[in-house]
């Protein structure tokens, strides 16, 4: 199988690249950790709101849990060659408390709305410190294209 070759991006070709998907794609993986039981990594439904990462799951998942012990955590978008991976700190809100704005908009994206649910829903909050984009090997120098919650380029 041959290679495909990649072209090196600029720092802002990064940074629109990312912005691009993560206001375009659907999923991403969720990497929280507990004191006491570890890391823990599941897929989640996402939305970006141009300040932060919203997603949802069950009030008493792991995630949710391990987001209100220890609220620093990664995401990653699914894929390997394209790779976006941010960190954050995370904040759960009751279905009752999240602001009306990012849960409209998230039911409007996925076509449900877990605010109707009769099961309890958490909605997860992260906004963003730290954002790194790169393409193979070739794009690993300048992978960082936010630094202290600040985007560069």
């Amino acid at each position: 199988m041959q290679e495909k070759t990649i072209t090196c991006r600029d720092t802002a070709d990064r940074l629109r690249d990312t912005l691009e998907r993560l206001g375009s794609e659907r999923d991403l993986w969720v990497s929280t950790a507990h004191p006491d039981h570890g890391p823990h990594h599941v897929p989640l439904w996402f939305l970006w709101d141009g300040q932060a990462i919203w997603m949802y799951t069950g009030s008493n998942s792991a995630t949710a849990r391990n987001i209100r012990e220890e609220p620093r955590v990664r995401l990653a978008l699914p894929d390997t060659v394209d790779v976006v991976m941010l960190q954050g700190e995370g904040r759960c809100f009751a279905a009752r408390e999240v602001p009306g704005d990012a849960a409209d908009a998230f039911a409007d994206k996925f076509g449900w709305d877990p605010r109707l649910e009769e099961r309890p829903y958490a909605y997860l909050r992260v906004v963003p410190r730290t954002v790194r984009a790169w393409r193979g090997t070739s794009e690993l120098r300048g992978r960082i294209v936010m630094r202290d919650g600040t985007w560069l380029g």
